[in-house]
């Protein structure tokens, strides 16, 4: 931007680099995401996660490097949002992306868990402010839009601090299998255009009626796992000891199963079979007292379909309809990256249940390369132009 605030052509454009600053980054999968539209064409000036084992990803993932058993360098905070926006500079950037805590949001949270954490889509309004970004991407799940945390979003686009910005054209809820993801995961997305720019619009689907199959996403994965639990090996990162490194194919692990279980994947037929197929001998009591809800749950995957939704507890098979197609077994965190679109080099820390947590987090890599091709589009014709 100008000194005037007026939207102008900045000397990372010009030379074909977008610069970035990665809000609630997680593991960095929208960045990741990104890059993938385009190698190279965009750089993290800054990414802002609070939890130590995803920015530990992050940073072995986007700039930074193990050496002799450390995580060093690149570009990440390592911290609340809060305390970031006290103790650092925000930078001037070209993109701000990244996706509040939407727990307090989430139809699964009936009991308003983390809730109070809805409030951080302030701070992200603030850091753009801050930042003054030719556009801004912000991602959340689709109650987002039925909550009164959207409403104040919009005054503040209106006659608040976010006034030099618009996002006409430029909100919907998307299914990332429209994108060429291996899942049907609908997220909403709000691309943001200052307005002294033209509208960016939303990326354009390219896998309408044409659904990439699981089976796809799965192809060349061994159908039997490389053992019971998350692999050894450990690393510091800023003084903490953290479980890993581990690359994706490294997480094809399996896990120990209570009998009851085992008589229930048994039980269920394969390739889409259901709980609904079990005697009530191997029902929970839940389940017999309620023939109504989601029966989306301990179900077996489906090879000719997109997965369902992949969530951060995918290797519970209660938590959703996690069971492979043809094994007695929930799919294993190296299945559930790649159902992601995470590449077979991308690199984790954390424990088995913080890994879930960040491929479970994540943006799919297939949607974040369609809203980058979207950006690098924009940004190609502000060069041409100028």
């Amino acid at each position: 931007m100008s000194d005037d605030g007026a939207a102008s052509t900045s000397p990372e454009v010009h030379g074909g680099t977008i610069t970035t600053l990665d809000l609630f980054a997680g593991a960095g999968g929208l960045s990741a995401g990104l890059n993938a539209a385009q190698s190279s064409t965009f750089r993290t000036a800054r990414a802002v996660e609070w939890e130590l084992p995803a920015a530990a990803t992050y940073t072995l993932n986007h700039g930074g490097c193990l050496r002799e058993g450390r995580v060093e360098g690149g570009s990440v905070y390592a911290g609340d949002i809060e305390n970031w926006l006290k103790e650092d500079d925000v930078p001037k950037v070209d993109v701000v992306v990244g996706g509040p805590p939407c727990q307090g949001f989430s139809t699964l949270n009936r009991a308003g868990v983390g809730a109070h954490r809805n409030e951080l889509w302030r701070l992200y309004a603030q850091t753009v402010q801050k930042a003054q970004p030719r556009y801004f991407v912000l991602e959340n799940v689709p109650a987002f839009l039925k909550s009164d945390q959207w409403n104040v979003f919009q005054r503040a686009l209106h006659d608040g601090i976010l006034r030099d910005y618009a996002i006409e054209g430029g909100v919907a809820v998307l299914n990332a299998a429209d994108y060429g993801a291996f899942q049907a995961r609908k997220r909403v997305i709000v691309i943001g255009h200052h307005k002294d720019l033209p509208p960016l619009g939303l990326p354009a689907a390219t896998h309408t009626g044409a659904h990439r199959s699981l089976a796809k996403a799965l192809d060349g994965v061994p159908l039997t796992v490389d053992g019971i639990g998350i692999p050894a090996g450990s690393i510091e990162y800023q003084g903490h000891e953290l479980r890993g490194a581990f690359n994706t194919a490294e997480l094809h692990f399996g896990r120990s199963y209570t009998q009851l279980s085992l008589d229930r994947f048994k039980a269920i037929s394969h390739n889409g079979g259901s709980r609904s197929e079990l005697p009530d001998h191997l029902k929970a009591p839940c389940w017999l007292k309620h023939s109504k809800g989601t029966g989306d749950v301990m179900g077996r995957l489906t090879w000719e379909k997109p997965s369902v939704t992949i969530r951060t507890e995918f290797f519970k098979p209660e938590k959703g309809r996690y069971i492979h197609p043809d094994q007695d077994r929930v799919i294993t965190h190296y299945e559930a990256a790649r159902i992601q679109g995470f590449p077979e080099d991308y690199r984790w820390v954390g424990t088995r249940e913080q890994i879930a947590r960040q491929i479970g987090n994540a943006v799919p890599i297939p949607l974040g390369a369609a809203i980058g091709r979207l950006l690098v589009d924009a940004f190609a014709q502000s060069r041409t132009r100028s």
